[in-house]
This record gives C-alpha cells, structure tokens and sequence, in this order.
C-alpha cells in the first residue's frame, strides 16, 4: 500500500506537541529524526525525553488520506500561521521489511570479529562470529562509539579472562567478549529492557551459562580483568569511583560514548587510577582506555 509521509520541522519545546497534531489528523505512525542527525539516547528511569535543538516529525498516512485538509488544519493552528515548515513526500509501495532488513550487513571489527544479522550468510565460517540482529533501542555495531569498543575487545586476550560491561544494552560487548574467549562477563544496565535483550541475544548465541545480567541496584563487588562501558560522559563522569572499583590491577578498562571536546575531562577524570592510552577517534566519537595502576 503507498503511504504519504509529512516532515514538519521542530524544536525541543514544539516536538511533542506537533506529533499531537499529526496523531490527531489520522497519522498511522509518528517519528522523531534530527535534522543534523545527531543520535538520542534512551532517558534514565523518571527523565524526560530529551529532543534536538533541529528535529523533523513525521506523520506517515495512508495515500488515499485528504492531505489538503490535514494541512488546512495544521496551518490555522500553527502559531506562526504562514511559518509552518513542512514537506510532504510519496512513499513508494515497497516490501518495507525486506526493504529494512537489506540495509544490514556482516560487519567486521578488527582482525576476527564479525557481527552478522541472522538472515546473512555469515562471511567467514572460521572466524569469531556474533549473531544479533538490529534492534529498536539498543546497539548492533553500527554506531561509532560500539564500533570503537568491538575493535578494542577484537585486541584483546581475553582467555580465562572476567569481563564487566558497565550499560550492556543488547549485550553486543558482553557476546562478542564472551565469544573472543572471555571465562564469564556481568552485564550491568539501567533498563530491565536491556537484560532482557542481552538475555535473549546471549541464548541465540550460546553462550548464556556464562552472562551474569543485572540492575545497578543488584549489582555484583567484584574484581574484573576487563571493563568496559559504553555510556555517554555525564553517567561516565558522574560513576567513575563506581566503575573504576570493577576494575583488578593491572586490569584494563574501555569507556565510550564519548565526544571529542568531552574527552581529555574524562581523561584526567580516570588517569587517577589507570595509566591512560592514546584517545581513539572515529567520526566525532571517541575511545578511552587504560591499565589500572
């Protein structure tokens, strides 16, 4: 069936309310993208969804949809009646699934890790082959800052070794440590959302009797030779004793979700425990890393 899509452009103070209106005038779905395409994170547990300066809302309608007067009347309440930024676009009538699931790939992060969705033939059968398939809120190995972390744990030898994943999210780092020769790793998250995607991520895997997974309020006293958290600066900021208290000495820890101009704070933040390496950039993300002293 073709769909007609319209763009309206927003803010943070007027995004919530025009996906109202384009609910309101029989949108069959509403999303939210920013117009300079800079990623959103899931909001911790009693915040408030946090928008872009510059985002788009779209409204998506079924073709046969009376446009003309969705937009009559989007335009006699828009407080800036003559001011309404908007696009409308024709959708195409596609297979939309198998137009989703042809956008991924096998991706290849360092010398022998793959990450391959399960619909793809896996690249090299003798290679360290994590299946996880996209999806709608945690990582897959597409963002920067994943990639960043994967090639890290790629470097590693992680035989026998206890890994920590500070925000597992999907359990991508966990199921890649775990399949690169790691003895156990603990999953930590906020979001039971995300132990259950780990959960069922690692079972797809096999390797589920060696993932320990749990809420921050539960979490383990341990000492780990390998941390990583793939979070963002403030919690990364704000939990570093916490975080640093996972680490063994002389065990190594990884912190990403990080953008440059944020990076040397963090730097010094943690150099009063670990001798800290080289920043790694890609994009505009970066990877911090070093040995507990």
């Amino acid at each position: 069936m073709p769909w007609i899509q319209l763009r309206l452009s927003a803010d943070e103070e007027t995004a919530e309310k025009y996906s109202d209106w384009l609910s309101a005038c029989g949108a069959q779905a509403v999303t939210f993208i920013d117009a300079k395409d800079t990623p959103i994170y899931e909001p911790l547990p009693g915040d408030e969804v946090t928008y872009w300066h510059n985002t788009v809302v779209m409204g998506l309608y079924d073709a046969a949809h009376d446009m003309d007067k969705v937009l009559n009347y989007l335009q006699s309440i828009h407080p800036d009646k003559k001011d309404m930024q908007y696009k409308l676009e024709q959708l195409e009538d596609k297979d939309w699934e198998r137009e989703w699931m042809d956008n991924f790939h096998p991706m290849k992060f360092g010398q022998r890790l793959w990450i391959c969705p399960s619909w793809r033939d896996v690249p090299e059968p003798d290679a360290v082959n994590v299946m996880l398939d996209p999806g709608l809120a945690f990582g897959t190995g597409t963002h920067p800052t994943t990639a960043l972390c994967l090639t890290w744990l790629d470097g590693l030898d992680l035989k026998d070794k206890t890994v920590v994943d500070f925000g597992c999210g999907s359990g991508i780092l966990s199921l890649a440590a775990l399949k690169l020769g790691a003895k156990e790793v603990i999953g930590i998250d906020i979001d039971p959302q995300a132990l259950q995607a780990s959960k069922a991520n690692a079972e797809r895997n096999g390797v589920q009797d060696r993932l320990s997974l749990f809420l921050p309020k539960d979490q383990p006293s341990l000492k780990a030779d390998v941390v990583v958290a793939n979070i963002l600066a403030g919690p990364l900021r704000e939990l570093a004793p916490t975080i640093i208290e996972f680490v063994a000495p002389n065990g190594v820890v990884a912190l990403s979700g990080v953008l440059e101009e944020q990076a040397q704070t963090l730097q010094s933040i943690y150099g009063q425990w670990c001798d800290m390496d080289a920043v790694q950039v890609q994009e505009e993300w970066v990877r911090l890393s070093g040995c507990r002293k």
